[in-house]
């Protein structure tokens, strides 16, 4: 195994009922708070009024800025940390899933500075300070709750991009896996398929760590045994209480530590399918997943097997493709491009904008021909 360091400082508060403590754990930070959330979703399923009676018993200052993306972009970013310079808070205050997390993490660091939060995206600006963030999960799917990382995209320069740095951390998140009620049956969909996939980007990374592979494995059949349960009863709490458990492990380390880091190179494919074309985030990676590791079947058959073994009882890598495949068919997400509604004409723009970034892994690398086939994989031929 690689050396590493555990040293996670998210406190997690899971459970029903736990933002009723929201309002006490944000005051430690003072009074002034910045809220953040998306289109307003929050304020019909009741959030909303759940976490400003927690904040109005507090004694909480409120300033609001909603309109978050579920693809999120800089401008917006921007726009909230220019509001949030006005205002000076104390705490930023999430609420949502991962893309307004992910937003305010970028907006915690770019509220002290004079330029762009795209400069720290683009590695040409380091932050020195951040305002604390506190979060209240709305899906699970990102693990963005319990993690440094943000995800942001760019529309001029045709990027999108992720970044991480520790003082993105949040300082609190608050799992009430009833929060998660309200999400429709496609979109828990794209969570469990999500959630799988952070655990397959650690999995394929570089070096060899045998009880996060065994982490891997839990999460994966975790989702593999009850994201079709939930499925058929999304009202179910128990059901809920386990998916979101699950997204959050995926991706707070506990899958990577002993390596050197993960692959991401599906991750990255998955970001320009929603770049170009606003396709929900875990659609993508149901699109990309099967595809990579066609691509991968006789150069990495050992570790594709291994995964077969441990989480679909076979250890043959085409077997162990097909069924992860299956799967997401069995749920609803999609696997060719064109049950996302990608058109022929729309799938020439993929190749391009992948060739221009550079898209591939950390560990597997990617060749301009292997995009090309992986686009071919997920049209189909």
């Amino acid at each position: 195994m690689e050396n590493f360091k555990i040293d996670n400082p998210t406190i997690v508060h899971f459970g029903k009922g736990v933002v009723g403590d929201l309002g006490n754990v944000v005051s430690a930070y003072g009074k002034k708070v910045f809220l953040v959330y998306g289109k307003g979703s929050v304020k019909k399923n009741g959030i909303y009024d759940a976490v400003m009676q927690s904040l109005k018993e507090a004694g909480g200052e409120v300033s609001e800025f909603s309109g978050i993306r579920p693809n999120p972009v800089i401008g917006d970013v921007d726009a909230a940390a220019a509001a949030g310079r006005e205002f000076r808070p104390d705490i930023i205050l999430a609420v949502g899933g991962g893309s307004v997390l992910d937003s305010a993490k970028i907006i915690s660091v770019t509220i002290p500075v004079d330029h762009s939060g795209w400069l720290f995206m683009k590695n040409k600006a380091k932050p020195a300070s951040a305002i604390p963030v506190v979060a209240v999960l709305t899906l699970a799917a990102t693990g963005s709750e319990m993690n440094p990382f943000a995800v942001i995209q760019n529309h001029e320069t045709k990027e999108k991009l992720g970044w991480g740095n520790r003082l993105c951390y949040p300082a609190h998140s608050f799992l009430d896996p009833s929060y998660t009620f309200s999400v429709p049956k496609d979109y828990t969909a794209y969570g469990i398929t999500d959630l799988m996939a952070h655990a397959l980007e650690n999995f394929f990374g570089e070096g060899e760590a045998s009880l996060s592979d065994r982490f891997v494995f839990s999460v994966m059949k975790e989702a593999i045994e009850y994201g079709p349960l939930l499925l058929n009863d999304l009202y179910s709490y128990r059901l809920r209480e386990k998916i979101m458990y699950a997204a959050t492990m995926a991706l707070n380390g506990l899958t990577l530590y002993g390596r050197k880091y993960g692959d991401w190179g599906v991750h990255s494919i998955g970001h320009v399918i929603s770049l170009l074309f606003d396709t929900a985030h875990g659609a993508t990676l149901s699109m990309a997943y099967p595809a990579w590791l066609k691509l991968h079947q006789e150069r990495i058959p050992g570790r594709i097997g291994e995964l077969g073994r441990a989480v679909f009882d076979t250890g043959d890598p085409g077997e162990t493709i097909s069924n992860l495949e299956d799967f997401f068919k069995s749920i609803g997400s999609p696997v060719r491009l064109d049950e996302a509604g990608i058109s022929d004409k729309d799938k020439e723009a993929l190749l391009p904008v992948m060739i221009r970034n550079q898209v591939g892994g950390n560990h597997h690398k990617l060749s301009d021909r292997d995009r090309e086939k992986i686009l071919e994989y997920m049209a189909g031929r």
